[in-house]
């Protein structure tokens, strides 16, 4: 177990929902941000995961964590019984007494913090504006560089690992990048009005081609899971710094 000194797990919540604005930013009707499993009154180690899955929940318990941060949470579909899938998932964070808490759509936006401003940074762009608004706030963003579409492509898996994928319906060079992970494919036309020649994001569906064809716009393609490990490592070492916690990743990629 962690030496760390304990941290009350209400005053972690209130720090992270005031950090990610939790109360007030919106996210998809089944998505539910904050606390979703209550765990321990003291919290000493975390875990950080993109996925709630049951890999993740073992993970956890394995490293001595007894807080688990997550992007994609345990809850999507309307109220089911605990039976198969969820009850393995649920069964041992109760039976070791493991918080989760989960953070969706806030996390992809944090202007520091988040997924995509990690992701502009990692691949040292240079973020001037913001993009892809949902609900009136806004997840990613523009960014600038100069250089041919294969060597940003390159640059992208020297990062993140393969496979990158290119969709090539505009030029071959790239100034003009819209930054959105996960499944960002749906701004294409937003992408293009705002004048990005490249959109990168993590996966499409296949009308992504035609529309990319037709509107003259790359897209970049990093996967889903690969890009959206940087805001839970982010944000469980910012826990860190700030309260002391130690903390573990538990990798768990996918080729999506």
């Amino acid at each position: 177990m962690s030496d760390a000194e304990p941290v009350l797990l209400s005053r972690l919540v209130e720090y992270l929902d005031s950090l990610l604005d939790i109360p007030a930013f919106p996210d998809y009707s089944r998505a539910v941000n904050g606390l979703q499993v209550e765990g321990p009154q003291r919290i000493t180690r975390v875990a950080a995961a993109v996925d709630a899955a049951e890999y993740s929940v073992d993970g956890a318990v394995t490293a001595g964590a007894d807080l688990l941060l997550v992007h994609h949470g345990l809850f999507w579909a309307n109220p089911s019984p605990l039976t198969g899938r969820m009850y393995r998932r649920i069964a041992p964070l109760m039976r070791h007494n493991v918080a989760v808490y989960s953070a969706h759509l806030p996390l992809d936006a944090h202007p520091e913090l988040g997924n995509c401003i990690r992701l502009a940074r990692l691949l040292d762009l240079d973020p001037y504006a913001r993009f892809a608004s949902y609900e009136g706030r806004d997840i990613g963003y523009l960014a600038r560089t100069d250089e041919e579409l294969d060597a940003f492509r390159a640059r992208v898996r020297a990062h993140l690992g393969e496979p990158v994928e290119v969709i090539r319906g505009g030029l071959g060079r790239v100034r003009e990048v819209a930054v959105l992970t996960g499944s960002g494919a749906g701004f294409v036309e937003e992408a293009v009005r705002l004048g990005a020649d490249t959109l990168l994001t993590g996966e499409a569906a296949h009308h992504t081609v035609v529309d990319a064809r037709e509107l003259g716009l790359n897209v970049v393609l990093a996967g889903h899971y690969r890009t959206e490990t940087l805001g839970v490592q982010a944000l469980a070492a910012h826990l860190e710094e700030a309260f002391g916690l130690p903390w573990t990743f538990l990798d768990h990629p996918s080729s999506l």
